[in-house]
């Protein structure tokens, strides 16, 4: 459609703005190559028949109980920032892989936050993964023309939002997988299911639309946000089933299926969050990881796997409230473990028995790799699975933002004030 809209959204007193925004921008894609022809006297007189549209407003109003407009500041940058967290999910989700590359996935990064001291940036591209031990990123994006890269964020929250209360609390992880398109390397995809996989990357975007609100609400926590960027190409330097790679963690891994690579590249920084980062007692990754997902979980709710039950209670309550809905997996890597079994390595990278809780191995391989001085210490961690809800009716969703908002406690998201 065209011109302006204006919507009036009636809440119940306790119901938070932020998921409501959040679930109002989806509808509004942002990522377009559509062009328009003119009127054909218009291409004669030299026009080249493209037409620029004007920059479509959106007017959203917030009425209380008592038909009342809201005007509670906290409540409103709430869900301004929610509403944009979202919409650059689904503008990335949207954008086609020859444009976005590895490479200009880190510049949006770069983007987003050079003008923001609370945030910095670091970024291991191309051949330093592989000199500093990033086996499964670099192996995984080494066959494409743009490098592969692990970018590292931090955000340390400005002091004068700081209280004694939040001042002590632990920092958060986050994690995104952030394959720019998914060929499924040597082992192919079929040319039907290999459209759509430039939303490979949808658990990097939903990461860092989350990540950006939080960073711009200020919320009173240091988080931190990796993201790993590759495209799983084909071409002759593509890893090869029967490869034998060395991750992060230092763990062998056979490849028999370069299809899946999602729990690669997740495995590398999972392991140097949980050997590095001595602040964090919570990793949380997401990924649009298996197609086992929808049917564990279905299409609209996440799958989750984690090595706290409190955890897994405080991950579908920020589902609830955030709109993101998620389900607990199974949790069980002594059972299930045994499905990577390798003669030659300390593990392959894909299940024997495709039948056998197949979402949840994903999970427990990408655990597998978590530093054994983290889990003495009592670290947390949380793998999002969201492959279904990540996208519907061939465009992203934003899926991610609301859940990393909810997790973080961003100011204003989850309650009202």
């Amino acid at each position: 459609g065209k011109g302006p809209v204006r919507i009036l959204v009636c809440v119940e007193d306790e119901y938070p703005l932020g998921p409501i925004a959040g679930a109002i921008s989806r509808a509004f894609p942002v990522f377009n190559r559509k062009t328009k022809s003119k009127k054909a006297d218009a291409v004669e007189d030299g026009d080249n028949g493209e037409e620029e549209e004007e920059e479509r407003m959106i007017h959203v109003t917030f009425l209380d109980s008592k038909g009342r407009v809201v005007k509670n500041e906290v409540e409103i940058n709430a869900a301004r920032e929610a509403s944009e967290g979202v919409r650059l999910a689904c503008r990335l989700v949207d954008t086609h892989p020859e444009e976005l590359t590895s490479t200009a996935f880190a510049q949006e990064c770069h983007d987003l936050f050079d003008e923001d001291d609370t945030v910095t940036i670091e970024e291991i591209v191309g051949e330093e993964l592989k000199e500093k031990g990033y086996g499964g990123i670099y192996n995984v994006g080494k066959g494409a023309t743009e490098p592969p890269r692990l970018v590292i964020m931090t955000y340390d929250p400005p002091k004068d939002v700081l209280t004694e209360e939040n001042e002590e609390q632990s920092a958060i992880t986050l994690v995104g997988k952030g394959i720019v398109y998914d060929t499924g390397g040597l082992a192919i995809k079929s040319r039907v299911g290999m459209c759509g996989m430039k939303h490979d990357m949808g658990g990097a975007a939903g990461v860092l639309g989350g990540f950006a609100a939080a960073v711009r609400l200020r919320t009173p926590r240091k988080i931190r946000l990796m993201l790993c960027l590759a495209e799983n190409a084909i071409g002759p330097e593509s890893v090869r089933n029967d490869d034998i790679i060395t991750q992060y963690s230092g763990k062998t891994v056979e490849i028999n299926n370069s299809d899946a690579e999602g729990r690669l590249v997740l495995s590398d920084a999972v392991a140097h969050a949980t050997q590095h980062f001595d602040d964090s007692d919570l990793v949380v990754d997401m990924a649009t990881l298996t197609g086992a997902q929808l049917v564990s979980t279905g299409k609209t709710h996440a799958a989750i796997l984690t090595n706290k039950e409190e955890l897994e209670h405080t991950a579908v309550k920020a589902g609830l409230v955030s709109g993101d809905l998620c389900y607990p997996l199974l949790y069980a890597p002594e059972l299930l473990n045994k499905e990577f079994n390798s003669k030659v390595a300390d593990m392959k990278n894909s299940v024997k028995d495709r039948s056998n809780a197949q979402c949840s191995c994903a999970g427990h391989f990408i655990e597998s790799h978590i530093d054994s001085k983290y889990i003495e210490r009592d670290g947390g961690w949380l793998h999002v699975d969201m492959a279904g809800p990540g996208s519907k009716a061939e465009r992203g969703t934003g899926y991610g933002v609301g859940l990393v908002l909810s997790l973080v406690g961003a100011p204003g998201f989850s309650s009202r004030s």
